[in-house]
């Protein structure tokens, strides 16, 4: 019968290898009824028409009671997925902030009167999609499922939530939330399961009105074609293989340490790090040895361990890739100047532990450069002069973000325009805030969540004509 679960989907710690829960995955057939009860509560429940103000008081609800309950949702996506668990207690903060921010946005948000050319008055409105689709990657549970579902709430749609299979268990903590919140029952669901299968068929129901996704470029392409076929809106936050650039004038102490935090926070999964590091020739030597004995002291370690800088991977099979990744770096004639391998001692012996690994040596269009690693892999790079710079740097498919480190702000400001990325650091790194748009260029993506921009990406923009005339119209004009 399909109301019974055949399967459930198992989280495993990756610290430990023990399991961390499970949740029940989503059959087509509940699928179906999950879209229904979704477009009934958009049609229904009164959400999309309440005033603006009044949907803020429920994301500020929501957000107070995700801050109420950080600790326990930081401890579990700390076992859901590896991070540190000061890391996971910033990202619940921001995932309290983002539904905060767009609270307030939700009921200050100003759509124009335009200029009329006739005798009319023009404006224009935004509504809601209906049903989105919001599929989030492994990496940052509780920060990416806020960043998609507070604004896609916000602009009055209701949301079919995808978490990936690798990390599960925090989408459903949040629809919970949502709902003793105060948001209307089915406006918030979670669809459980793999990519390949449910994730598939949740993109090409014909009852969900817009795709967000957030995770691998080929997994992007794959749905941006199923968008394109059925004509449905869809913004795709993809891969990135981003340039951290060090100039032979910048602060090298600031700077090292940039490099090292863009690419080993996280464990260097994410989507921004800084995994090809590109340094001046005069300094080339000085600035790669800095940073190799930077990695290699880095302390890696149980997630709530004291002191850790660096936890495991994510799962056990994302390290194999890692690994996999390596060996074709050497096999390719990279050098590998600091980690390289699994860590030794039997406090690493059950995760997914992987070191903090630096290489060198290799050509710009290696596969090692041109492609993401997804973990704690930089590649070192010298360039000799900007031209040169700009082309190597900008010499991959992707374009998601960079940095830039120079004590010369007109340096700065050449290098940042000239370079294709989405999010540009020019003497800092990986800054990212809920106020401000993020993207990317190129097979990086399309569309910008965060900021204002982020909540007209869930919203359609319709005219409106009031016509003021008092004689009747010609047949022609």
């Amino acid at each position: 019968m399909d109301h019974i679960i055949a399967e459930r989907l198992t989280s495993i710690d990756p610290a430990t290898g023990a399991e961390a829960g499970s949740v029940a995955v989503t059959t087509p057939a509940a699928l179906d009824r999950m879209v229904e009860t979704a477009a009934a509560a958009f049609r229904d429940s009164g959400w999309k028409d309440l005033l603006p103000h009044k949907r803020a008081e429920v994301l500020r609800a929501i957000s107070d009671r995700l801050e109420a309950e950080k600790e326990s949702l930081a401890r579990l996506q700390m076992r859901d997925n590896g991070k540190p668990l000061s890391e996971c207690r910033g990202m619940v903060d921001y995932a309290v902030g983002t539904f905060r921010y767009y609270a307030s946005a939700c009921e200050t948000l100003q759509t124009e009167v335009t200029t009329p050319r006739g005798p009319y008055v023009s404006m224009t409105v935004l509504e809601p999609y209906g049903v989105v689709a919001a599929i989030t990657p492994w990496n940052s549970p509780i920060m990416n499922d806020a960043t998609k579902v507070a604004p896609a709430l916000a602009a009055g749609n209701a949301v079919l939530l995808k978490p990936s299979e690798d990390a599960p268990l925090l989408a459903p903590e949040l629809a919970r939330i949502a709902l003793e919140a105060g948001l209307p029952e089915g406006l918030l669901q979670v669809v459980q399961g793999r990519g390949a299968a449910i994730g598939a068929a949740l993109v090409a129901h014909p009852g969900v009105a817009m795709i967000s996704f957030t995770g691998g470029t080929a997994t992007g392409r794959a749905i941006g074609k199923v968008a394109a076929d059925r004509v449905a809106p869809v913004a795709l936050e993809l891969g990135g293989k981003s340039p951290h650039i060090v100039c032979a004038d910048a602060d090298l102490d600031l700077a090292v340490a940039a490099v090292i935090s863009g690419i080993f926070g996280s464990a260097g999964q994410s989507c921004v790090a800084g995994s090809r590091v590109f340094i001046e020739a005069s300094i080339y030597d000085e600035v790669l040895g800095r940073v190799a004995e930077r990695a290699r002291s880095i302390r890696v370690a149980a997630p709530d361990a004291d002191g850790v800088e660096m936890g495991p991977l994510a799962s056990f099979h994302h390290r194999e890739r890692v690994e996999a990744f390596v060996a074709r770096a050497r096999s390719e004639g990279g050098r590998v100047l600091a980690g390289g391998a699994r860590p030794e001692g039997a406090a690493y012996e059950a995760g997914a532990y992987y070191l903090p690994t630096v290489i060198d040596g290799l050509a710009p269009d290696s596969l090692t450069c041109q492609e993401e690693a997804f973990g704690p892999v930089l590649v070192a790079l010298p360039f000799s002069d900007e031209a040169e710079l700009i082309a190597l740097a900008n010499g991959t498919a992707f374009g998601l973000a960079c940095g830039i480190w120079t004590g010369d702000f007109r340096k700065g400001w050449r290098l940042g325009r000239a370079l294709e990325a989405g999010s540009v650091w020019v003497n800092t790194y990986k800054q990212s805030v809920t106020s401000t748009p993020f993207g990317g260029f190129k097979s990086s993506g399309i569309g910008r969540e965060k900021g204002l921009d982020g909540l007209r990406l869930y919203a359609q923009v319709k005219s409106l004509y009031f016509g003021l005339q008092t004689t009747p119209f010609p047949v022609s004009k």
